[in-house]
């Protein structure tokens, strides 16, 4: 059977539920906390922010993380990102924890924490405790529990991201499902964003964890709103083995192989809705660099494309200035020779060669200002040096932009 999209999100595994509440974090009075929670304990896997300023709960998750121990439960608040809060941040990650397991009957060591929002500021603890128990009775496996959920997480976001996935493996269903938030401050490097995905699958802890490390190279990582690597970014992973089938203990395996490919269409999902929502976006930008002679160089290269401002403003024009784009390819450090590229621009508008080794085609301005029109636009670079591509996702930069991040704690 071939991996299928399926409705759902967080819920859709077996086993998992979730709940939501407004808990008085945000002044908007909106949803701002969030369970998620297996009836069974679950192999945890994380990857987390390399930003050196790392908030309470990346310290905290990862220690839970690398520990062994096994995972039960996460809990989210969204509104404060609980970093740069020394002693007394770590203290309140504790103090969450501690409220957690009593009220969910759950040993300490099997909570994870996540937070995001306003960095600097405390955790008001006695709303955070009254979330937790507001949303424990409410914990159902419904699909409208896990789009609450996925509701309470957003900030700046403009609509919730979720997904869910299934196939068969030893005769089982195994269903992969998530959600994830993220608009702003968002240049993964690992890998503000938060992922949380779920799943059913029996699996090593081993593998769990290397399947994510290494597909985060290639989505995650692949993404750039505005460059700036959150302190708060996280991944978490739980797998509680209820499809039933087979433990999966060997990379050569050939569910390994199936897991991975559906672990890697949730989070290209994701990271596509990420790049998607940028705030103040008006398209996804997506950048493909063909013909590399190592898959790092056309990392490098698509990701220093979406990155740069000045071809994120040309994109909200729908300016085919196309001078941008080789320019930022020339400072990313990525090897390649700027009078072999060809450069392409697509759209469901149609597909339009702009540069031909290295110098400008007699193209048309005004079709490609109509290719550039679109909700969704790529630009393709063929550097023609190997075999080897990648795929970068970002947005455009609108005036929107600065006004959310200008006003963004009034």
């Amino acid at each position: 059977m071939s991996i299928q999209f399926i409705e759902g999100g967080v819920t859709a595994a077996k086993g998992f539920k979730a709940a939501s509440a407004a808990a008085g974090i945000k002044k908007s009075g909106k949803l701002d906390m969030a369970l998620v929670y297996s009836e069974t304990p679950c192999r945890s896997a994380g990857t987390f922010t390399t930003n050196r300023v790392q908030a309470a709960p990346v310290k905290w998750d990862r220690n839970q993380v690398y520990s062994g121990d096994p995972a039960q439960a996460i809990v989210i608040n969204s509104g404060v990102a609980n970093a740069c809060t020394g002693e007394e941040g770590m203290g309140y990650c504790a103090d969450t924890v501690e409220a957690a397991a009593k009220i969910l009957g759950i040993p300490a060591a099997s909570v994870l924490v996540a937070s995001t929002g306003v960095i600097g500021r405390q955790l008001p603890m006695d709303k955070i405790t009254g979330g937790i128990e507001m949303m424990a009775p409410k914990l159902g496996g419904t699909r409208e529990d896990g789009a609450s959920a996925a509701t309470a997480i957003m900030t700046t976001d403009t609509t919730k991201k979720e997904v869910a996935v299934q196939f068969e493996l030893d005769g089982t269903t195994v269903t992969i499902g998530g959600m994830c938030k993220g608009s702003g401050m968002i240049h993964p490097n690992m890998c503000t964003m938060l992922s949380f995905i779920t799943t059913d699958i029996c699996i090593s802890k081993e593998l769990l964890q290397r399947a994510l490390s290494e597909d985060i190279k290639g989505t995650y990582n692949m993404i750039s709103v505005d460059g700036d690597t959150s302190t708060n970014d996280s991944v978490l992973l739980l797998a509680n083995g209820q499809a039933g089938n087979a433990e999966i203990t060997d990379e050569a395996d050939e569910g390994y192989a199936l897991f991975c490919k559906a672990l890697n269409m949730v989070n290209e999902t994701f990271s596509k809705a990420i790049a998607g929502d940028g705030e103040g976006c008006t398209a996804l930008f997506e950048v493909k660099v063909v013909g590399a002679k190592t898959l790092e160089d056309a990392r490098i290269l698509s990701k220093s494309i979406i990155t740069s401002s000045l071809t994120k403003a040309a994109i909200f024009g729908h300016d085919a200035n196309w001078g941008r784009i080789i320019c930022a390819m020339g400072y990313s450090g990525g090897e390649f020779d700027p009078e072999t590229v060809d450069l392409f621009f697509e759209s469901k508008a149609g597909k339009l060669q702009i540069v031909k080794n290295g110098v400008a085609t007699d193209y048309s301005e005004e079709e490609a200002t109509k290719i550039l029109s679109e909700p969704v636009v790529t630009a393709i670079a063929d550097v023609k040096m190997g075999e080897c591509e990648a795929t970068a996702w970002g947005c455009d930069l609108t005036y929107d932009y600065v006004r959310i991040n200008g006003d963004y704690r009034s």
